[in-house]
């Protein structure tokens, strides 16, 4: 039988399916049904900064709210104060140490690193065996130039990973004006691993209620070009892991992206689709593959078609795609 087995961020995993951030991660009792399912290891639902900030706002008005209420007396009220956001999320990490055996990363939304140093020591202590900074600097700031928007996620790898003995991944964007480079640089900070890349609000606008709406919000299958062509062209170019994420809707998606060069592979759309039990037909597809081409591990094909390593390495870099349409019938 083939052996699935795979180092991410120092850390053993069964396999290289990891249930992405998101809500299906977002609860002990669906952590459960990912392991049963065969993923190998769980990235948590992420703990956004704006959530926080809402949160103490909220509470604030609640406080000056009442008369001659202060913070300092809200611990001798009647009423229940609600959990909050940063409590609940410890709690979820301890409780799904207690409940898997497989590997657990916390997943924090950074904006700023000073806002995000304090809880990246609380997640380790709560026990969680890595950390995704889940960070997306959209570039519409016109004061900040492309040289400061890259210094924002080098202050925040930075300061994060100094906190902490347990592993860093940067879950990231391609919007980088030097896509290349800037992902090299951002390897050689103190993180373990990149992934590529991360799925975030898409626009849409509604024109009959004349306003802005969501648009995708699951990936579809052809989203794998765009972090398929990266991997593939980073393998063996940074110095850290990587991950593969968006567009990953099957066993053969998997494949592709390791045979690109990717260390492990986060699914989640399809998991919204399909639910978590088609975490097992996925890698039954894998297995199946690597019997098929007597492949005894996954590091036996891992990277074999990395641009590094292929044969063809400019078809990663092919931009024109005109020629590739010459065989579709028009329409008249």
């Amino acid at each position: 039988m083939a052996n699935l087995e795979t180092i991410y961020l120092g850390l053993k995993l069964k396999n290289p399916i990891v249930a992405a951030s998101s809500e299906m991660t977002g609860s002990v009792e669906d952590i459960q049904k990912l392991e049963k399912a065969g993923a190998g290891a769980v990235v948590l639902k992420s703990l956004f900064e704006e959530e926080i900030q809402m949160e103490m706002e909220q509470m604030k008005q609640q406080m000056t709210g009442k008369p001659y209420v202060y913070p300092e007396t809200m611990d001798y009220m009647d009423e229940p104060v609600e959990e909050d956001q940063v409590r609940k999320y410890l709690r979820l990490i301890k409780e799904a140490k207690s409940a898997v055996n497989i590997p657990i990363i916390a997943s924090i939304n950074c904006v700023s690193s000073q806002k995000w140093t304090y809880l990246a020591s609380e997640i380790e202590k709560a026990g969680a065996d890595a950390i995704e900074l889940n960070m997306f600097i959209l570039p519409t700031d016109f004061s900040r130039s492309s040289v400061d928007n890259e210094k924002i996620y080098h202050d925040v790898v930075n300061q994060v990973s100094s906190e902490i003995d347990i592993p860093v991944a940067a879950k990231v964007s391609y919007y980088f004006s030097d896509l290349g480079p800037a992902l090299r640089r951002l390897s050689e900070t103190r993180i373990s691993g990149l992934t590529l890349f991360n799925r975030f609000f898409a626009p849409d606008i509604d024109i009959d209620d004349m306003k802005v709406t969501n648009g995708h919000v699951l990936s579809s299958p052809s989203d794998i070009h765009l972090s398929l062509r990266w991997v593939a062209i980073m393998a063996n170019r940074v110095e850290c892991d990587i991950a593969a994420t968006t567009g990953v809707h099957s066993g053969r998606d998997v494949i592709k992206q390791l045979l690109a060069g990717a260390d492990v592979v986060q699914v989640a759309s399809v998991l919204y689709r399909n639910g978590a039990t088609y975490i097992a037909e996925m890698l039954q597809e894998v297995e199946s593959w690597m019997d098929k081409h007597k492949y005894a591990a996954v590091e036996d094909f891992r990277g074999r078609l990395a641009q590094e390593k292929s044969t063809n390495p400019a078809a990663w870099e092919r931009a024109q795609f005109m020629r590739h349409f010459s065989h579709f019938v028009r329409h008249k």
